[in-house]
């Protein structure tokens, strides 16, 4: 069987780095250089000669240099001769730029999807995309991996009585639904509109929440404007309070000074597809999709099926080991 081996750039080494732990293979170098004329350049110190390489870069701000840096490792990769190069994106940015919905507007995730492309991507491993249309841009194999297992675990061990979960828009309820089931509660949605990038509008609650607490369930959350809505629709609707869980907690521009110690949050739970913010925040918690990650990448190696990855995923869901410890280190 092939060797592995796994880079990562700059966005976020603590995530790779506990991927390849979990895999027990070490984390090769790929130091970035950075000329005086402000261009990159990546140098992949390890052989990828006939190796099946991976490359673990999330798209967080600054995301046009991640995104740069992830296109120069790929093709470093190829250029290598690597036997297939994988990109694991565990959060893509661009999955929000889905649709032209303005005139003359560029349609940015499927600009990205074809320079990872162009750039050397064999395949894509990424994490709960904004939309999920985006699998489609990609002219290669995307595995599309999520952690609402992973969310709805730390949740089994609260009281979970007079509890409903609440998706912040229609576009996220059947999400929200699965959510819902894996806890053994009722669902919720807001009918959001949203008026600018970081403005929103939550018109009104579908769905009992009179006399409940919420979990509110979101893809993402960047500015925390549309949590901040939400609640205080929930809140006009006689729901008693909230618990926020988020796959990728990015919590950029005000997020943190909204968020935190906000009275009707309890508690926010997010994954480590991205960095935490570097502030003491005792209500957030943050779980590992590290295990997650580790064991598609083994069933990739493998040439097993990853989306059986989550069949069942049930009220006895936990994090995956993998199946292969590739034994690369002494």
């Amino acid at each position: 069987m092939r060797q592995i081996v796994v880079f990562s750039g700059s966005a976020h080494q603590a995530l790779a780095t506990r991927i390849c732990d979990v895999l027990d293979v070490e984390l090769s170098p790929a130091p970035v250089t950075r000329f005086s004329n402000d261009c990159l350049q990546v140098q992949l110190q390890a052989n990828c000669r006939q190796r099946d390489v991976y490359v673990v870069q999330p798209l967080v701000p600054p995301t046009q240099e991640h995104l740069m840096e992830l296109l120069l490792m790929l093709d470093a990769a190829r250029g290598a001769s690597a036997a297939q190069v994988t990109a694991v994106i565990p959060h893509f940015a661009y999955a929000r730029s889905d649709k032209k919905d303005a005139s003359r507007i560029s349609i940015g995730g499927r600009l990205v999807a074809d320079l990872l492309v162009a750039a050397g991507a064999d395949r894509v491993l990424t994490m709960t995309l904004h939309a999920p249309q985006v699998h489609g841009f990609f002219s290669v194999p995307v595995d599309h991996l999520t952690a609402i297992g992973e969310l709805a675990a730390h949740f089994r061990g609260h009281d979970l009585s007079d509890t409903v979960v609440v998706s912040p828009d229609f576009g996220n309820a059947k999400t929200a639904t699965q959510f819902a089931r894996l806890l053994g509660v009722d669902v919720a949605a807001g009918n959001k509109r949203r008026l600018a990038d970081d403005r929103v509008v939550v018109d009104s609650i579908v769905g009992d929440v009179t006399g409940k607490r919420a979990i509110i369930l979101d893809d993402e959350i960047a500015t925390g404007g549309s949590i901040v809505q939400l609640l205080e629709s929930l809140a006009q609707q006689g729901c008693t309070g909230a618990s926020v869980a988020t796959t990728h907690g990015l919590f950029t521009g005000p997020a943190v000074e909204r968020l935190r110690g906000h009275p009707a949050i309890a508690e926010i739970v997010t994954t480590d597809t991205v960095p935490p913010p570097p502030v003491d925040w005792p209500e957030l918690s943050v779980r590992s999709v590290a295990p997650l990650f580790a064991e598609a990448i083994a069933r990739i190696h493998a040439g097993e099926s990853v989306s059986s990855l989550f069949d069942g995923v049930d009220p006895t869901h936990g994090p995956p080991q993998p199946k292969l410890p590739f034994g690369a280190r002494d």
